[in-house]
């Protein structure tokens, strides 16, 4: 009889279980299907968002609780645009999907076909310790302050397919920070000079380059940007005749520069008599050759005929992507300017940007490679082997996407004769590495 009972009892129960684990099923079947769809109807708005406006602060989670010691908060990884049920979680099986700056897909690659894991060449590497400090610093920084309003920055790009999050790069750069911090202290060379340092302590990742026309580029092509100074005018002159503008903010919230081209902007449309004068205001006068440099490579420091100087950097643009091959003067892309106290490089917004230092800062693309990614390039000069590492902390349209090429800060030259001068001892091609902190 007690066995009979004891049968029943199992059968009752087993029946119960399997009732109890049908309605969970259901209900987190439920839940899953409303989840995903909030999720691709917010991956859908991400997907025709403007760049400059973007701001997701309900799908992104607080990192209000970051520190100035720059302890790192959990910060969920951004890999690519799919729906965000998987968005926040570094994928290293599937193909990366590369996308341009606004935010559309181009096409698919293997991450492993472009990074491998490797150890870094016994030489020294080079920097200077207080200006790689400096940028360290400033982008770590962005990340604390910005992440809700920039969630860009929370993508881990196509590193992500080798494992890598954003958490990793924050320790990178946090690791980083405190080493130069101890070094510089203690008055000693920094132990991120020492490749053995480096290779015991972080990851180092080979970027191979990845050049859609020229599949047998393997190096990356690494150019140079300046700070060129210029002569200018704080009012219209015979000589100084072309404005650069800064946007007055009761105007542009409506973004109506977004319907100009720079060619429109040339022909007047600001001034006196124009349609639409008096919603910017001229910063400072040049030659069109003066503008165009400008306009290429951001910054400006601009002599004026008055004795006094004047650091210009670009604020917004007019949404239209640079064109490249297309020469200067017939690019349609315009850039509104702001005056500044630093060079700066990335940034959502001009009260943002990164302030940034020349022989430690990489241009790059931050949608795909990532920002605050630290770069050591691999060349030879002179016979010998030189490691130079630093920081992307900057970008252009340039580079989105492009998964080839650096553009590497070189200084503050007078004129392109000595930035000429200055380059030529700088390689036009190198081996790039890649660490993450292990």
């Amino acid at each position: 009889m007690s066995i009979l009972f004891s049968q029943k009892l199992r059968n009752a129960l087993g029946i119960s279980a399997l009732v109890l684990i049908s309605l969970a099923k259901s209900h987190l079947y439920t839940q899953s299907k409303n989840y995903d769809k909030q999720n691709l109807s917010a991956t859908q708005q991400e997907n025709v968002t403007s760049p400059q406006s973007q701001t997701s602060p309900g799908l992104i989670q607080s990192v209000s609780t970051v520190t100035t010691n720059f302890l790192y908060p959990v910060i969920p990884q951004q890999t690519q645009d799919k729906p965000l049920s998987r968005k926040y979680s570094a994928s290293t099986s599937a193909p990366y999907q590369v996308i341009d700056e606004w935010k559309k897909y181009k096409f698919s690659i293997n991450g492993s076909q472009i990074l491998t894991p490797t150890k870094l060449p016994t030489t020294k590497v080079n920097f200077n310790q207080a200006d790689l400090l400096t940028v360290l610093s400033n982008t770590r920084k962005y990340f604390q302050d910005y992440a809700v309003e920039d969630p860009d920055i929370l993508r881990t790009g196509i590193l992500g397919t080798q494992g890598v999050t954003v958490e990793d790069i924050l320790k990178t750069l946090d690791f980083m920070v405190n080493v130069l911090r101890e070094d510089i202290a203690n008055n000693r060379a920094s132990r991120l000079q020492n490749s053995d340092f480096i290779n015991s302590n972080f990851r180092v990742i080979k970027w191979s380059a990845n050049n859609p026309k020229n599949q047998s580029q393997k190096q990356l092509r690494i150019t140079k940007y300046a700070v060129f100074t210029h002569p200018g005018s704080r009012t219209k002159t015979s000589t100084y005749k072309i404005p650069i503008y800064s946007l007055k903010e009761n105007f542009a919230v409506g973004k109506f520069y977004e319907k100009y081209t720079k060619q429109d902007v040339l022909s007047g449309i600001y001034e006196p008599g124009g349609r639409e004068f008096g919603k910017v205001e001229p910063l400072a006068y040049l030659t069109r050759s003066g503008l165009e440099e400008a306009l290429m490579e951001g910054t400006i420091l601009i002599n004026f005929t008055d004795g006094s100087k004047g650091l210009f950097n670009v604020d917004r643009n007019n949404g239209i992507s640079y064109i490249r091959g297309l020469k200067a003067t017939a690019q349609k892309r315009y850039w509104y300017f702001r005056k500044v106290d630093d060079i700066k490089g990335y940034g959502y917004k001009i009260d943002a940007k990164i302030s940034i230092k020349p022989g430690v800062t990489f241009a790059g693309d931050v949608l795909n490679i990532g920002l605050g990614k630290v770069i050591i390039i691999e060349h030879n000069q002179g016979g010998r082997k030189q490691l130079q590492m630093g920081v992307v902390a900057d970008t252009g349209g340039a580079f989105l996407p492009n998964l080839h090429q650096l553009d590497f800060l070189a200084g503050i030259f007078q004129n392109h004769k000595d930035f000429g001068a200055h380059i030529s001892q700088l390689p036009e091609y190198a081996t790039a590495y890649i660490l993450v902190k292990k």
